[in-house]
């Protein structure tokens, strides 16, 4: 007998391919990558479908949330199979923490991906005491 193995994705790596919307929210988290340059970082979102008046980019605190809203062609009761997930809009959610100036950062997008460059808050190196042993 031969056996025969498969090289299909496992369903965790498909989740992670097309991340699908629950029923409580109808936003999807899109697929990002992140680039640390040593004074800045790059985040780069993958939101096809979407347009620069569709984006909203929040900093605060230590968190940063991208919503994209996609336009819509098709009036929003219409339903039609497997067109309900391609409607869905995006939200992206990152803590980064304190280290990063949002008031400072920038973005631009084109062909549905958007790329923001936050930059590092720089802070004065302040002098350190020793303590003499006695």
């Amino acid at each position: 007998m031969h056996s025969i193995t498969s090289t299909l994705p496992s369903i965790t790596s498909l989740k992670a391919l097309a991340p699908v919307a629950s029923p409580v929210d109808p936003l999807r988290e899109p697929a990002f990558e992140t680039q640390d340059s040593g004074d800045a970082m790059r985040l780069t979102v993958y939101i096809p479908g979407v347009s620069a008046r569709g984006v909203e980019i929040e900093g605060r605190g230590a968190d940063l949330t991208v919503t994209a809203r996609k336009e819509r062609f098709v009036r929003s009761n219409f339903s039609a199979l497997h067109l309900e997930s391609v409607q869905h809009d995006y939200r992206l959610r990152l803590r980064l923490g304190t280290a990063f100036d949002f008031e400072a950062m920038t973005a631009e997008i084109s062909g549905g991906v958007l790329t923001v460059i936050i930059p590092k808050v720089v802070r004065a190196m302040e002098p350190r005491r020793l303590a003499r042993a006695a």
